[in-house]
């Protein structure tokens, strides 16, 4: 008997892409209103305020849609990181590192105004993207699991800037454990204000028209996607292997050094001890709801971010924490790994 040969048809992906992130968003919520029944002495009013909270006001509103800015760039970097088949579990570590090298080298550089900013974006960049393009490096040369060195480079990482910011660089004029401020040529311009809002929102759109640009409209994407499905078929048809494993990391590290540089820029403007944590995963979490493409990025960052910032609501004015959007999240990665749901709404990932 003939194997009857399936045809791939964009809209149908389409589609099924859609549902299975719409599956996924109702899960989420639908076990956030459980839990709220379980945890709080009051669910109705919990429940009120995490779904009404990030629309209350304007501060509330743009503080939603800034927490989502590193969470579009980082999870950019993840999705052109895994449609090549790479696997950069590190942003941890990279987000960390490319704040503090933005922040050093914008201080450092204070008297060459905004060339001296832009030069710190780029150079915190390149750092990051040379620790994610190190364990691209390892496995185009001796075949080690990106997901172990990612990993471990990126706790080391942390482990190094927490010692830089709480020694040589700190700040001894303030309470917190953190850098000195960046000079103000360095602050973003706030579009939303009081909120923490600011114009790396254009920074943020502005790479996903680039990264879907690379990835769905040149050579060299067409060339990574086809990697990343079949490495070996890509290898015999004389597509670069060693350069296909390290520049998608170099690139995704690149973009968490980026996020962390428009967070410092825009929100922080110094580094506080570990203010990035969850960031990575979160991003991570953005890209696999996303399904590696660009533009899905976008909604998908902005459903974390609202339930971030609809946990801070229900802990104002409820009685739970804010560990609750911790359990959410947690479900919203087991839901994005099913297999189930992977068969059902969101189908097989194609070039």
């Amino acid at each position: 008997m003939k194997r009857k040969i399936e045809r791939f048809n964009p809209f149908v992906y389409m589609i099924r892409s859609l549902f299975g992130m719409f599956i996924i968003v109702m899960i989420s919520l639908i076990s956030l209103i459980l839990l709220s029944y379980f945890l709080s002495a009051t669910p109705k009013r919990t429940i009120y305020y995490f779904f009404s909270g990030p629309f209350s006001s304007l501060y509330a509103f743009g503080n939603m849609i800034n927490d989502a800015i590193p969470l579009i760039i980082g999870g950019l970097g993840v999705s052109l990181a895994f449609r090549a088949g790479n696997m950069n579990i590190g942003g941890e570590g990279q987000v960390y590192t490319g704040a503090l090298i933005a922040t050093i080298v914008a201080i450092a550089l204070e008297g060459f105004g905004e060339i001296g900013v832009v030069l710190s974006i780029f150079l915190a960049m390149a750092a990051s993207g040379l620790l994610a393009g190190f364990s691209g490096y390892l496995k185009a040369k001796w075949n080690t699991n990106e997901l172990i060195t990612t990993f471990l480079v990126s706790n080391a990482m942390i482990l190094i800037v927490n010692y830089l910011i709480s020694g040589p660089f700190v700040d001894p004029l303030t309470n917190l454990i953190s850098t000195r401020q960046i000079p103000e040529v360095a602050e973003l311009t706030l579009v939303l204000p009081p909120s923490n809002l600011n114009t790396s929102l254009v920074t943020a759109l502005a790479a996903v028209f680039i990264i879907h640009a690379l990835m769905y409209r040149s050579k060299t994407g067409f060339e990574l996607r086809m990697y990343g499905n079949n490495n070996k078929f890509a290898m015999y048809a004389g597509i670069s292997h060693t350069y296909y494993q390290i520049m998608p990391m170099f690139v995704s590290g690149a973009m968490y050094g980026l996020s962390g540089a428009m967070a410092i820029f825009g929100t922080y403007h110094a580094v506080i001890k570990e203010f990035s944590v969850g960031l990575g995963w979160n991003a991570l979490a953005v890209a696999l709801i996303a399904r590696y493409r660009p533009f899905a990025v976008i909604p998908a960052a902005l459903f974390f971010a609202y339930i971030d910032s609809g946990a801070h609501s229900a802990m104002l004015y409820s009685d739970v924490t804010f560990e609750l959007s911790s359990i959410v999240q947690a479900t919203v990665f087991f839901l994005v790994s099913s297999v189930t749901l992977q068969r059902l709404g969101l189908g097989k990932r194609r070039v």
